[in-house]
This record gives C-alpha cells, structure tokens and sequence, in this order.
C-alpha cells in the first residue's frame, strides 16, 4: 500500500478499535504495542521497509496525529517573545477555554510544526517580529503561505492540512487579540487552497504525462527537477534544498544521504537508480561558478541560499503547461510527480512478487510474500525490485 492506502486503513479500520477502546481516535496516535496487541504489527514493517518511517511518525506527520512518544516539551526556539506567546495561548485555550489535555496536547505538536517549517523556509523562528508592523503584512502573508506550500506537499489528506491550518491560524488570532501582532497573516488562507475534509484519492502523473513534461526540460536545471521529483520520489522541499554534500556518485551505490533535520523520515537514503548523469552534470556546471554555495538549486536572493519551495511548484507548471499535461482540467503539481514515482514503485513490487507465483506454487507456500522473505535473500529482493523499478523509470524518463 501506498501511504495514502495505509492512512485509509488506520481511518477505516484502526480508528474504531482506537475509539471503543476509549481513546480519542482523532488525536491520540496508537502505541507499537497497541498496534501488535490488536494484530497490526504489519503495518510498522510496511512503513518501515516501503516509506522509511516509523509508525508513530506515521500517524504524527502523515495522519496528523498526536505525538505518543512526546513526554517532556521543548519548543526548541531561540525567540522568547515567540515562545511565550505560544505558552500562552496553549495555557488559555486549557484554562479559559476549557480544552481537554490531549486537545492542549495536539495544538501544540501542529504549532511545532509551523514554526519549525517556517525557520526552515525562512531562516528564523521569531514570528512575532513581522507581526508588529502593518507595512510588513504583504510579506509576511507570501511567507506563511510558503509554509502552506510545504504542508500541502507533505502531508497526505486535505484532512490534516485543515487542521495544521485551523491550529495555526488560531495561534495568529490570539496573538492579535491580546496585541502582540496588529494582524493575522492567516486570517484568509483558506481561500487560497481548494483543501476539502474528504477528497479523492490524489492522482499520480502516468509515465506518458511524465514523458512529455521531460521531454520540455530547456535546461540542466529543469532536467535535474523533473529527475528529483518523478525519478528519485523527493519531496519539492527536499529538491529545493538538495546540497552537493548529500550527492554520493559511488560507482556501486549512488544515493543521496539525509542526515538529522534534513528529513521529515528522519536520516536516511535515497538511491538514485536514474538520473546519476543528470546530476553529475549539474554539480560539474555549478563547480564553474564563483563562490557557489553547494546548493543544486542556489538563489542569491533568498536567506537559505537554495530556492523556495514555490519556485520548485511554479517551474514544474510551466513545464506541465509547455506539454500540456492536465490532470482532472488542472495543470499537475510536483507531488503528482512525486507520486509517480510511488505508483512505480508499487507496481515494480507487485511485479516481483507475481514472478514468484511459481515458486510459491512448488514450494507449497501460502503466498508470494513468504517465497520472498523465506527463500530469497534481501540483496535479491532489491535486485530484482530494482530492476523493475529501472525499467518503469527509463520507460518515463529515457530517450
């Protein structure tokens, strides 16, 4: 399953054994434990061997969950007056409010979130500051807009982006009410997204859609993009920050490596079983430049020195537009991209797997899935899942 699929089980079936066994399915993330008393260890395996998550970053990030693992709270910011106008509206909302425990609990996991994104984008973490000067709103509104972006990109359901949204919107609203911002950036976001409670599974991109877009690639840089994002399954804001210094060309293993606070997953790997010349060739391209900064996508003007996640969206819609690739009458974004390249790798696993029908059969197994982790080793399983997965790849990508 796709993470998409998963998230319908834990709606679907979880959440009401969550909620006859008398907790808030809504909010509080289920336990290891609970998972494997209740008969669903197999999803922390499919989570862990497929998407590189644990279950609880599972239902934190991607369902929109509370943390069950958070015990003592850092807000890990370096601005007071931020931090105390967080504690305060957390304390209000308890106290004035009447908010139960676990509800305090989810806001304040949400508003981490929004303020750790926004530094990310941003490059700092005092929110107040802009807040205090009318002048600066139209700014500040394209900056927290930015940070939408990004959770429109990353998180799975309309679902969970309204509730980061409604969270964080609060937050500015309270700090307007008792004057520490003289506005409320957020106060009309929603306009801005067609984010509904329930929605249609997202679309993935077919390899013919991403064909076309490839092939109106005008520039190493474009080519890398479409590469990233449709080719080695990154996030746009894993694109627009992508650094030299995460690029391993090994002859054997090329991948790029993500290290603490690099990625939502946490550390880890991506291998790149496509697209190794692609990014050679812009590394040796940027080498040329004067005081370049090691970014793949470097921007003189903004404060990350890479470019923003809007930029990655806007330039992977203009190639879109150029072939004329539509999906559902609208023109498709990067994470349409991005899910191609999931949808590819469903399918090139399935594809193993149907291989070893016949081996199942001789063996007398109950299923291919056993054949696959009893009879093959884990270097022929990858072997074989990425050779399919090359296939599919260079049938979108390769000309």
């Amino acid at each position: 399953m796709d993470l998409d699929e998963l998230v319908d089980v834990y709606w679907q079936d979880i959440a009401p054994k969550r909620c006859r066994d008398g907790f808030d399915e809504d909010r509080e993330a289920p336990t290891y434990d609970w998972l494997t008393e209740h008969g669903y260890s197999g999803i922390a395996y499919a989570l862990r061997e497929h998407h590189d998550l644990t279950p609880n970053q599972f239902f934190v990030d991607v369902v929109g969950l509370e943390d069950a693992e958070s015990e003592e709270w850092e807000w890990n910011v370096d601005h007071d007056a931020t931090v105390n106008a967080l504690d305060a509206y957390l304390t209000s909302i308890e106290t004035r409010g009447g908010r139960a425990e676990s509800t305090v609990e989810t806001h304040r996991t949400r508003l981490a979130k929004w303020v750790r994104t926004y530094r990310e984008l941003h490059g700092t973490d005092a929110l107040l500051e802009p807040l205090s000067e009318l002048d600066q709103q139209p700014r500040e509104i394209e900056r927290v807009l930015a940070v939408l972006d990004v959770f429109d990109e990353e998180l799975s359901t309309d679902r969970s982006k309204l509730e980061y949204l409604h969270v964080a919107r609060a937050w500015y609203a309270f700090v307007k009410r008792r004057k520490y911002a003289k506005y409320n950036p957020l106060s009309e976001a929603g306009e801005e997204f067609g984010w509904e409670a329930s929605e249609p599974d997202p679309q993935a991109l077919s390899a013919s859609q991403v064909r076309r877009i490839y092939g109106e690639v005008d520039s190493p840089e474009a080519e890398l993009l479409v590469v990233a994002l449709a080719g080695w399954g990154l996030r746009p804001s894993e694109v627009a920050a992508l650094h030299v210094d995460q690029v391993v060309l090994d002859a054997e293993d090329p991948h790029l490596s993500f290290g603490d606070g690099e990625r939502k997953n946490g550390p880890g790997e991506v291998t790149l079983l496509y697209g190794v010349d692609v990014v050679a060739d812009r590394i040796d391209s940027l080498s040329d430049r004067k005081n370049w900064n090691g970014y793949l996508f470097p921007s003189r003007s903004s404060s990350t020195g890479h470019v923003s996640v809007s930029t990655i969206r806007r330039r992977f819609k203009q190639l879109a537009d150029t072939a004329e690739v539509v999906v559902d009458g609208d023109t498709p974004t990067p994470k349409m991209g991005r899910r191609f390249w999931y949808s590819a790798y469903q399918e090139a696993v399935g594809e193993v797997l149907e291989g070893l029908e016949g081996v199942a059969e001789d063996q007398g197994s109950s299923s291919t899935e056993v054949v696959l982790r009893n009879y093959l080793s884990r270097e022929q399983e990858r072997k074989a899942r990425r050779k399919r997965m090359y296939e599919k790849l260079d049938k979108a990508l390769g000309f």
